[in-house]
């Protein structure tokens, strides 16, 4: 009985939450604590430290920025079609590092609907905090002369390894779809239409249903979007809609085709739920497509054509078509990447390459809209990995630098902020010595 009495109390142990922290009005809970090691660990991410120090820390700093952020009113300039923005991104971005949505849900062991689920709240409380940071942190500006003279101060410990960094030139191709799979997605989306005037069924209904969108959830509910926030083709659509309880015809956009019905309007804004629906390319439309790049490619070789040239002719990627089909880094806004910083497809295609070389044709997911396109892609340039030097690396250095002041004026911040907000630990959480910012513990 003992024995039963102590796996009892364990197992409950096990499913009882607790406040661990709290800071200014906001708890941690134990749960929280746990879901996010638990998280790093499936992740990969290194704990330097207790977990049960490092985590908590991290959360309570997290809760000092959002607590800021509701101050300053940063958290209402974060919409919902942002975070809903932001999260298709993030989901795109992990189907083309694993391969395929098949992968993906198969290696989470969840569905995409249900990653869109739990990846939502994450991504509006990371672009308050990102929003937050840069207000505190502000415009910070360094001269070349005020680059050159921090360099010059430092030791030769001190001076960063820049990684090999590439350029890579890309042409890509969207499989052609066939007629008769854009006729079925339409009649389709007509048939939907017809059963929600009816009234045998909803819009929301079917948006959680049908569509291919992230804002299936909601029931296909967009939040209000001015005419610049929407592609051009569904803009024109819905800010003409006036009867909710009409639906428009079918639209199509770059990401597929779409149906809509109006919710509200204020002013020269529009709130519309939505049903996208995107036609299936056949394999052998795809292997097609390859085929064509290959020839593609060796035309370039043997001097037909030039990669600048078909790059601004025969790709479909209007973004790096204007420029020579030269790819642009998200994170800098410069044109060279770290190996490990390229989508993954591309990695993989131009690591074996030699500089001027031009890759197999290969499948990749478009960031941009989630379809599966064709590429092949140039090895540009390529600089070996290198100490850093003003005159080679001057933005390399410029950005560290940045960041150095940046992160100083954030710990000042963090340790300022801590003598003026509320901060109470249960007593087997206060792990003194482990903290970052010894400041959380004032008794």
């Amino acid at each position: 009985m003992l024995a039963l009495a102590g796996t009892g109390l364990q197992a409950q142990d096990n499913v009882i939450d607790e406040v661990v922290w709290v800071v200014g009005n906001e708890a941690i809970l134990k749960s929280d604590v746990e879901n996010m090691r638990r998280e790093m660990v499936e992740s990969g991410q290194r704990i330097d430290g207790d977990p049960y120090a490092v985590i908590p820390e991290l959360l309570a700093i997290q809760k000092l920025y959002l607590h800021q952020a509701h101050i300053d009113s940063i958290d209402v300039k974060v919409t919902d079609a942002d975070v809903l923005n932001n999260v298709d991104k993030e989901i795109n971005r992990r189907i083309s590092a694993i391969g395929s949505q098949e992968k993906l849900e198969q290696y989470a062991n969840k569905t995409i609907k249900q990653m869109r689920d739990d990846l939502r709240e994450q991504m509006r409380t990371q672009m308050i905090v990102q929003l937050t940071q840069e207000s505190i942190v502000g415009d910070i500006k360094l001269t070349p002369a005020e680059v050159r003279r921090r360099y010059e101060k430092m030791s030769e410990d001190e001076i960063p390894y820049v990684p090999t960094e590439v350029e890579v030139q890309i042409i890509t191709q969207q499989p052609e779809i066939p007629q008769e799979e854009i006729d079925y997605v339409k009649q389709k989306l007509r048939d939907i239409t017809e059963k929600i005037q009816s009234g045998e069924t909803t819009f929301a209904i079917q948006a959680l249903i049908n569509s291919q969108d992230g804002s299936a959830m909601n029931g296909g509910e967009l939040p209000f979007y001015g005419k610049g926030e929407m592609v051009p083709e569904f803009a024109a659509v819905a800010l003409n809609l006036t009867d909710p309880n009409k639906i428009s015809k079918i639209v199509e956009t770059e990401f597929g085709y779409h149906i809509i019905q109006l919710i509200e309007k204020r002013g020269d804004r529009v709130k519309v739920r939505h049903i996208l629906m995107k036609p299936v390319v056949p394999q052998e439309n795809i292997d097609a497509t390859l085929l064509r790049l290959d020839s593609i490619a060796d035309d370039i070789r043997n001097g037909k054509f030039t990669f600048d040239q078909a790059a601004s002719t025969l790709s479909s990627d209007k973004d790096t078509r204007a420029n020579f089909g030269i790819m642009s880094n998200p994170n800098t806004g410069g044109s060279r990447f770290e190996m490990q910083d390229l989508p993954q497809e591309v990695a993989k295609a131009v690591f074996p390459l030699n500089v001027g070389e031009i890759s197999k044709p290969f499948i990749m997911i478009d960031p941009k809209n989630g379809k599966q396109v064709c590429a092949i892609a140039k090895l540009k340039t390529k600089v070996n990995g290198h100490k850093a030097t003003v005159q080679e690396d001057f933005q390399t250095l410029k950005n560290m630098m940045v960041n150095e002041l940046s992160e100083e004026k954030l710990q000042k911040w963090i340790v300022e902020k801590q003598k003026t907000t509320y901060i109470r630990i249960n007593d087997n959480w206060k792990k003194k010595g482990e903290f970052k910012y010894p400041g959380w513990i004032k008794d």
